[in-house]
């Protein structure tokens, strides 16, 4: 199975809130942190501390995709934010750039395995290929 996990942020935001983040998502999902596959965000993000800080301590890669590519998912977002919208040109961060990974790595369609979850500076989302 590749799991992938979709992560927007607010610049600046720590490791210790994405870790956090990740963790709870994680535990509600029943879902072990080997079984990730990779990370994924916006291109903006990819020199993002907390965010290069968490997938060095994962030892994970970070793929980033720009505005236009995720905005292809807009229409399988279960959460569309006006906000994201308004900063970015996509409607979700972290749901788009999980199925936009998944999907690339998986070469088949994804599904969200845990939607979007939000915390007071960060936005994941965990998506998977069968």
């Amino acid at each position: 199975m590749t799991l992938v996990v979709g992560l927007g942020c607010q610049r600046g935001c720590e490791f210790q809130a994405l870790l956090d983040l990740l963790d709870a998502a994680l535990a509600e999902g029943g879902i072990e942190r080997h079984r990730i596959t990779a990370l994924a965000s916006l291109d903006r993000k990819q020199d993002e501390p907390g965010l290069l800080a968490l997938t060095q301590w994962l030892n994970l890669p970070l793929h980033c995709f720009s505005a236009a590519h995720l905005a292809m998912y807009d229409d399988r977002l279960s959460h569309r934010s006006a906000v994201a919208f308004a900063h970015t040109g996509c409607y979700g961060i972290a749901e788009s750039a999980a199925l936009a990974l998944a999907e690339q790595l998986g070469d088949a369609p994804a599904r969200l395995l845990v939607p979007r979850k939000k915390s007071a500076r960060a936005t994941l989302a965990l998506a998977c290929v069968d």
